[in-house]
């Protein structure tokens, strides 16, 4: 085989390859197919959301009453927890940075802007750097959210930081959120959950 058609056929089977891996492992269940525990799934997720179940929940549908359960979940860490939507959006997006989910950073980016995080703060994650600029609860969450991402723990510093400022309630909250974002992260990055077409994806770090 010479060598342009060995080459050819290289950038056929990645692009290929490519398209496969883009795909998602885990389709939208049609409503029409669902089952009864299906179906009084979405009834529920409507009642609490007033509408029907959506990104990543439309997926978790294969699982239902994990669906909800993550649902109840969220009702509380999204809105009731001890956090602003500022300062709660914020540690979204840095749990949808550090775990790379294209989707999450998608829906929860918008959000966050308009509940006031500052666009370069923003970029700054996006690209990998600490944030200048921080508000000083801005920059405890920014710690708080990247030592328990990456490290898998929190110091003591930075515990008793939160802790002084947001009480033991908000540095359980603040957990809370982090470690749901990160398993919506986990399932989507795992079902190769799509982003729509033309929405930004998330620059990729070398691993």
């Amino acid at each position: 085989m010479k060598r342009n058609q060995m080459y050819l056929l290289f950038i056929a089977t990645l692009v290929f390859s490519q398209a496969v891996f883009a795909q998602t492992r885990l389709p939208e269940i049609p409503v029409d197919q669902y089952t009864i525990e299906q179906k009084n799934a979405a009834k529920e997720f409507e009642a609490a959301r007033k509408k029907a179940p959506w990104g990543p929940f439309a997926m978790l549908m294969y699982s239902p009453q994990l669906m909800n359960n993550a649902r109840a979940m969220g009702d509380y860490l999204r809105y009731n927890s001890a956090f602003d939507s500022l300062l709660s959006e914020f540690a979204i997006l840095i749990t949808a940075r550090e775990w790379t989910q294209d989707y999450e950073w998608y829906v929860h980016y918008p959000i966050a802007i308009k509940a006031g995080l500052k666009p370069a703060i923003a970029q700054a994650l996006k690209e990998g750097r600490r944030p200048e600029g921080m508000s000083e609860d801005e920059a405890i969450v920014y710690d708080f959210t990247t030592e328990l991402q990456r490290y898998k723990r929190v110091s003591d510093a930075t515990f008793a930081k939160t802790e002084k400022r947001f009480g033991k309630k908000g540095a359980i909250d603040l957990a809370g959120i982090a470690g749901y974002y990160t398993f919506l992260a986990m399932e989507m990055n795992m079902a190769r959950h799509q982003i729509p077409a033309g929405a930004e994806r998330l620059p990729r770090f070398p691993e």
